[in-house]
């Protein structure tokens, strides 16, 4: 059980000190936590698991969603140590959390070389003038009949 906002960020930053001592990712740790609750405590494992993916807020909220056995962690908040990048906090949104508690800004994280602001540009360009370029329409009416399946199914929104 959390007493303040100062201990859970405590134990994000704890866990981002481990996960750099370990040489496991970046300076960056997350907590989760339900009314005073703590769900899930991590840290970014990026080079241990050799996925991009695995930032400090993703490890933390797939533990949370585990450990309550949901999607879904609305009633919940995130504490991490750095400002989330781009992905992390598209999946903060999936996961519906309430709200993030942020230790440092993201310029503090770029200039340790962790820049996420080329990402938020990239977002805001149109699909032909983003670095990575993309194609649509690949059998998209194959594409959508999965769509139309899921739906006659009875398919359920997150």
């Amino acid at each position: 059980m959390a007493e303040n906002k100062n201990q859970v960020m405590q134990l994000a930053i704890n866990s981002a000190l481990e996960g750099v001592n370990k040489t496991e990712g970046g300076p960056f740790g997350a907590c989760v936590v339900r009314n005073g609750e703590i769900l899930s405590v991590a840290h970014n494992t990026v080079l241990r698991d050799h996925d991009p993916t695995c930032h400090a807020e993703m490890n933390a909220i797939r533990l949370a969603c585990k450990q309550i056995g949901s999607h879904i962690l609305t009633g919940c908040e995130i504490y991490t140590t750095a400002e989330p990048c781009p992905m992390c906090l598209a999946a903060i949104y999936w996961a519906r959390l309430d709200k993030i508690y942020v230790g440092v800004d993201k310029a503090i994280a770029a200039k340790f070389g962790f820049d996420d602001a080329k990402f938020y540009d990239e977002l805001l360009l149109q699909d032909q003038k983003r670095e990575v370029p993309s194609e649509k329409g690949i059998l998209a009416k194959e594409s959508e009949e999965v769509f139309q399946h899921w739906k006659a199914i009875g398919g359920v929104l997150y």
